[in-house]
């Protein structure tokens, strides 16, 4: 009976043997059977190396747990190739050949196996029986003096922690509530990633949620404990069943100085002479992923340190410019310095040179050059060149507490390891190099459509810090310049925890923005520590751990500095160079954007209160009339409309009202606007009548030469009369006909349509008089109205007048809202013209 089942599919290339070897020992790992995994991961080797690389097809490698033996099937699909054949005695022939190796192998080890064939494929499988269990000794070391064993700073706490299928907590035992500060009422239920820091770069390699799915995990990461400290520690992870047959996974975890509890001895392989100097070093043993430069050197460091029995362990890489080493994986070492810290790679002393393998008996009688050492308590250190065709690419070290441990042969056998695993590393970087740049030209690519896709100033800033966190920082700051010289002030805040804003930006407000400095480059920027230390609140809740390295950034545009940028991560974490240069491209894409964005809002703010000069700032009340106007520019309010109205009092007891509609936007229609409204009220209150009014303005329009633009105009003169009726005086000049909306609903033109003004010289305009009696309404539209649109469609006189038919006994507001909203409503676009409407209603009764 199958109790347990593991499957997995691998292509065929040069790689599968290894990435299935370790498949199937994590498989067996995990169920609890180390005893077979030397023999099953032999065998399938060779299999899957047959199939890969001998048949060149996929293999596909089933392990099977039965109730007392393991059964692994590898299947192929090249059914052709039959099995060796037999020599005398029905041994198998030339058994130090290629071809039937495997089998020859299953043939030696296995308890049982065999052929079988299908529709193209082919299977070998083979079983092997799971020992008795024996109680007793299964693992020892030999007494070792009390000097060298494991030491622990206090009481050795193991937390268990379970977790289900979704990585979600289930079990939490005392110790767990010891080391990590948490009730267990406060932690089931929650996501593990809540409080796992994983080892690795988010969205690249292994992370987090597939490790938990493995059958078996061996390693160390941090946990963030309820006081926000990050821990590190020692884990063993295990895939576990329940009686249902659900998965979980199974965690035990020590602080990192207590590793020793848990860790794995290391195992020589069957048929393998033991090395007299110790375990042979293989930095690159177990399934590899070369895809992810920062699992490979974790890895890495965590198994030289586990095959030299030291305490710490680091990998630290070269910059571009080999002037710098960056410090990419560590085991082992206090928190002083986090990953992507640099040290120089030269120290001026040939016995540090990072160039060569060097071992410190004592480093307390001599420390070394590299401050990453610096107060670990860490004794003996031994530290070996990473070199690629002679080219330094980093420097492997690995120290303990104990002086005097290693000597010359363990550089040596360190140097050899770090020779073979110096071509992978290397290999990865590369690969890694160019994903990033691949990933920072998408970057950039987005972000320039997304600034390029707004013109307003606050959508431009919030964009700007959106596209900088988390992605490249845990918090930024936009300061952008005052005006006539004024010094940055801080206009957008935001970090990656929403709750931290406001203690950010408070700390920010209090400290004095950086200074504009040079037109590029990155500075680093220290005044935001210095505040909060000053006020006492770097221990604040609040700001706990808020404030590591910050930097600046010029916001460069049309060679000058507009603004900062201002980029921050936690305490304890550097910048790496790449992410510096990103930050640079995106601060001159970004300042572009802020600029024209800038520009945009002047503009916008000019032609608005330009616009607001050309309109009447009052209309005056007319005593027995009822006036009311609605005016709105079309477009995004960047540019001057041509549209305006106007009434005012020409002399006791009659005023003056004119609507009319300049061709063309922008300042040239402005000044034409600007021209016709104060020309309209000096010519009016000079005594001349209505076509004269519009002679001499037609006269001052031509009189612009190149800057005229033609205009249509309907003004006229009104005069409330004793009875309640009002008497007006028209001349409409091109422009859309007046209404005339009368008590009983009928609607009729109120003028005739005459030449327009600054086209021709003499114009033959005349005067039309009419009466409004009580209860009449006068409609003066600008041909945004009438030539709304939808399609083919347009409203024009007709539709307007049946809109007017139904306003009778409203008062002017309501008829100029009913006319609006019927403009509106008539095509489900947004209007594309300026529109002005004026009304003039003569109430039914006098009011006073």
């Amino acid at each position: 009976m199958v109790t347990a089942r593991a499957a997995a599919t691998f292509d065929p290339d040069g790689r599968s043997a290894a990435a299935a070897r370790g498949f199937v020992r994590d498989a067996l790992l995990g169920w609890g059977l180390p005893e077979v995994v030397d023999d099953a991961v032999v065998l399938v080797s060779e299999l899957v190396t047959n199939a890969v690389v001998h048949a060149g097809t996929a293999a596909e490698v089933c392990c099977l747990r039965e109730e007392e033996t393991v059964r692994i099937e590898v299947t192929d699909h090249h059914p052709e190739r039959g099995l060796p054949s037999l020599g005398d005695g029905h041994r198998y022939a030339d058994p130090d050949g290629e071809g039937g190796r495997g089998l020859l192998m299953c043939s030696a080890l296995a308890e049982r196996w065999g052929v079988e064939y299908a529709a193209g494929q082919k299977t070998v499988w083979f079983r092997l029986t799971l020992p008795a269990h024996v109680v007793g000794t299964r693992y020892a070391v030999p007494a070792t003096p009390g000097s060298d064993l494991p030491s622990s700073p206090g009481p050795v706490h193991v937390a268990v922690v379970q977790l289900d299928e979704d990585g979600r907590v289930l079990a939490w035992n005392p110790d767990a509530a010891a080391l990590f500060q948490y009730p267990a009422a406060a932690v089931l239920g929650r996501p593990w990633a809540d409080l796992a820091v994983w080892p690795q770069s988010p969205g690249r390699g292994l992370g987090l949620t597939d490790t938990l799915r493995l059958a078996r995990w061996e390693g160390g990461y941090g946990v963030r404990r309820a006081d926000g400290e990050e821990v590190e520690v020692y884990g063993v992870q295990v895939r576990v069943r329940d009686t249902e047959g659900v998965p979980s996974t199974l965690c035990l975890l020590v602080l990192e100085p207590d590793r020793a509890v848990l860790r794995s001895p290391a195992r020589t392989l069957p048929g393998e002479r033991p090395d007299p100097t110790g375990p042979r070093l293989d930095l690159l043993a177990g399934p590899a992923d070369t895809d992810d430069l920062d699992t490979l050197l974790q890895r890495t460091v965590e198994r030289a340190r586990d095959l030299l029995d030291a305490d710490a362990a680091y990998l630290l890489l070269t910059t571009d410019d080999e002037a710098e080493f960056e410090l990419r994986a560590a085991t082992g070492l206090n928190h002083g310095h986090r990953r992507h810290a640099r040290f120089p790679v030269g120290t001026g002393n040939r016995y540090d040179s990072a160039r060569l393998p060097s071992v410190h008996e004592d480093l307390t009688a001599r420390p070394t050059g590299l401050p990453l050492l610096a107060d670990s308590g860490m004794r003996s250190l031994v530290t070996v060149p990473l070199k690629v065709e002679g080219r330094l690419i980093g420097s492997l070290g690995i120290a303990t507490a104990v002086p005097g441990r290693y000597d010359n042969e363990d550089a040596l056998r360190l140097q050899f390891a770090a020779d073979r695993v110096a071509l992978a590393v290397e290999s990865t970087r590369l690969t890694e190099l160019e994903r990033l740049r691949r990933g920072s030209l998408s970057f950039l690519v987005e972000a320039s459509d997304l600034l390029a896709g707004t013109l307003e100033h606050e959508q431009t800033l919030a964009l700007m810090a959106q596209m900088a966190v988390p992605t490249l920082s845990s918090w930024c700051a936009v300061y952008t310049n005052g005006d006539h010289g004024a010094s940055a002030g801080l206009a957008f805040v935001l970090h990656e925890d929403e709750d931290r804003i406001d203690p950010l930006r408070d700390l920010l407000d209090k400290t004095p923005a950086p200074e504009a400095g040079p037109t590029h480059g990155v500075r680093f920027w220290t005044a935001p520590g210095g505040t909060a230390e000053a006020l006492g609140l770097t221990d604040s809740p609040e700001l706990a751990g808020l404030l590591g390295e910050t930097v600046v950034l010029p916001l460069t545009a049309r060679n000058r500095v507009i603004g900062l940028l201002a980029l921050g991560v936690p305490s304890g974490v550097r910048f790496r160079q790449e992410i510096l240069e990103l930050a640079e491209d995106l601060s001159r894409r970004a300042a572009l954007a802020l600029d024209n964005s800038r520009l945009y809002s002047e503009r916008t703010a000019t032609s608005q209160a330009l616009q607001r000069s050309l309109l009447p700032p009052d209309l005056p009340e007319i005593p027995g009339v009822e006036v009311d106007v609605y005016y709105q520019a079309a477009g995004e309010g960047n540019e001057v409309g041509g549209d305006f109205y106007d009434l005012f009092t020409i002399r006791e007891g009659t005023y003056g009202f004119a609507i009319g509609d300049v061709c063309g936007t922008g300042p040239e229609a402005a000044s034409v606007t600007g021209l016709a409204r104060h020309s309209l009220r000096l010519l009016a209150r000079e005594g001349l009548d209505a076509p004269q009014v519009l002679r001499r303005l037609n006269a001052a329009i031509l009189d612009e030469g190149s800057r005229s633009r033609f205009l249509t105009l309907l003004y006229g003169e009104l005069t409330p009369r004793p009875d309640g009726s009002t008497e007006l005086s028209l001349v409409c000049a091109g422009h859309p006909l007046p209404l005339r909306l009368r008590t009983d609903g009928r609607v009729d033109r109120a003028a005739t349509p005459q030449p327009l003004l600054g086209v021709m010289d003499d114009l033959d305009l005349t005067a039309e008089h009419l009466v409004l009696s009580p209860g009449e309404v006068l409609l003066c539209v600008t041909d945004g109205v009438t030539e709304r649109r939808e399609g083919r469609r347009m409203l024009g006189d007709d539709g307007l007048a049946e809109v007017l038919t139904g306003c009778t006994g409203l008062t002017a507001g309501a008829v100029a809202l009913r006319v609006q909203r019927a403009v509106e409503r008539f095509a489900p676009e947004p209007p594309s013209d300026d529109m002005a409407i004026l009304t003039l209603r003569v109430p039914t009764q006098r009011t006073t």
